[in-house]
């Protein structure tokens, strides 16, 4: 891995310029040398096509999702970086991401995002994948290309909970942050994207970098417009964003006051934000809900008796019981994580705290067999609870283990070609997580993990060596059993 990676901070718009884009604090006006000619903008998106442009590294520092636990990667079928990534992005609610727009309208092919790794460039290190359910651009944006007039900011929902404790979720600014954002501070940008503009990605880098008057930074083709825009960083090439960065965040003060939007097409100039301290922000926190990311919630909320036994084609209930904090608050009542086949009512779906709500699982006659962990949720004005409720579908799941296959179990591809099957699993306890060996670059299931009798989508690319190649695919249940299968890829 480099030693030395600078962060992606701007989300780069397609094929605009051929260089990613990079981003540098300005200095004061008096002293910012004069530019022969304005800087090719260009969105930090991995789609550019890469030419002689600066080869200076864009310095930042290795750093951690540890560090920082509300990074989050995006992926997309095709995409430039390791594994398919793209973008970077930001956890800011339960299913809730914010981006930049680009990242998910200029940007074409499926989208995912993967969390929990440091480095794109070693498989299986991740250990979350979720894929996008849908996404909300800022209404204001003008569509592909968008980013350059503005409002290049997107909240994201995705189809599972994201492994993020409520209490680190990112914290959005809004109208009321203004001087989070006024010359002179400095904040630090995040992000997986190349060291320069002809370098290596996928590692996690930061970087600090000073916001600038916008008036000092009207170094490109392209307008800085500071009502809608941040510009920050150097103009000497000292420490910028780049291709990859695209939608990550850049935050003073612990909060995220821009996303990473565009910059120069060589990633040698300063870098440019999407604005959060305006109407941009107020409207991102509107999509995330409740304005803010909630806190811990004053309220608890409990499921009696906490597990329980049904045979497929009945139903079990339960209650849901809440006690009040120190205000009244209404509660609605939610559940994730139910089987296919299983259906969750509530009755009431919301209570007022201090109540009880009776809740009914009705398990269908096709449900697999296992036990499965269920989170109930309530939500409220202060935050939101889970309590996990585990049902357990007939005996309890087979004791031979899952059974997964592949359809088709073989294909033919020319080198550096891409490939599609669908992955079965049958049997097991509880969900059963996928992985393969066989190739340098290991397949991305999607999702990750199945419950009995779902299906996952393998996508992998294959190797530039021709032959023939044996793909072991495995699925390891909830008890720890494993069951294989093998599929045949010949590369010619």
């Amino acid at each position: 891995m480099r030693e030395r990676k600078f962060l992606l901070a701007a989300a780069l718009a397609l094929a605009v310029a051929a260089v990613p884009v990079v981003a540098y604090a300005a200095q004061p006006a008096a002293e910012q040398p004069a530019a022969e000619h304005p800087a090719t903008a260009a969105t930090p998106t991995d789609q550019l096509v890469l030419g002689g442009g600066g080869g200076q590294v864009v310095n930042g520092q290795r750093t951690t999702v540890r560090e920082n636990p509300f990074v989050i990667a995006g992926m997309r079928a095709g995409g430039g970086g390791p594994q398919g990534q793209s973008c970077t992005a930001s956890v800011v609610g339960k299913r809730k991401i914010i981006t930049a727009a680009h990242c998910m309208i200029d940007a074409t092919g499926a989208k995912h995002y993967l969390y929990g790794d440091d480095d794109l460039n070693t498989t299986g290190d991740e250990s979350f994948r979720t894929k996008v359910v849908s996404f909300k651009a800022h209404p204001s944006y003008s569509g592909t290309g968008g980013w350059q007039t503005g409002y290049d900011v997107a909240v994201v929902t995705t189809e599972d909970d994201l492994p993020v404790p409520e209490g680190q979720w990112a914290k959005v600014a809004g109208s009321g942050d203004s001087a989070l954002t006024q010359p002179g501070k400095n904040g630090t940008a995040i992000g997986y994207g190349r060291t320069s503009a002809n370098g290596g990605s996928g590692v996690l880098y930061k970087t600090t970098m000073p916001v600038n008057d916008a008036s000092g930074c009207q170094v490109f083709n392209t307008r800085v417009n500071p009502d809608l825009m941040v510009c920050v960083g150097y103009d000497d090439g000292r420490t910028a964003t780049c291709t990859g960065d695209s939608g990550g965040p850049f935050t003073v003060d612990g909060v995220i006051v821009g996303v990473v939007s565009w910059g120069s097409s060589g990633c040698d100039r300063y870098s440019i934000m999407a604005r959060l301290t305006n109407a941009m922000g107020d409207w991102a926190r509107s999509e995330i809900g409740g304005g803010t990311p909630p806190g811990d919630g004053k309220f608890t909320v409990a499921v009696t008796p906490s597990s329980g036994k049904a045979d497929p084609g009945k139903y079990i209930s339960a209650t849901v019981a809440t006690t009040a904090g120190d205000q009244p608050e209404r509660l609605e009542l939610s559940a994730t994580g139910q089987p296919a086949g299983v259906s969750v009512k509530f009755q009431p779906a919301a209570v007022n705290s201090g109540e009880s709500a009776k809740v009914t699982f009705d398990v269908a006659a096709s449900t697999a067999k296992g036990s499965y962990p269920i989170t109930v949720s309530a939500k409220g004005s202060t935050g939101s609870k889970t309590a996990t409720y585990t049902l357990t579908v007939g005996d309890g799941g087979s004791t031979d283990g899952p059974r997964p296959t592949a359809a088709p179990s073989s294909a033919t591809v020319a080198r550096g070609g891409s490939v599609k099957a669908a992955v079965t699993v049958a049997g097991g306890t509880g969900a059963s997580r996928l992985s393969a060996t066989g190739l340098t670059f290991a397949p991305m299931f999607f999702p990750f993990s199945v419950t009995p009798g779902g299906t996952s989508q393998m996508s992998l690319f294959a190797p530039f060596q021709p032959g023939t190649y044996k793909i072991v695919i495995t699925a390891t249940d909830t008890a720890g059993k494993t069951g294989q299968t093998e599929f045949v890829l010949t590369v010619t």
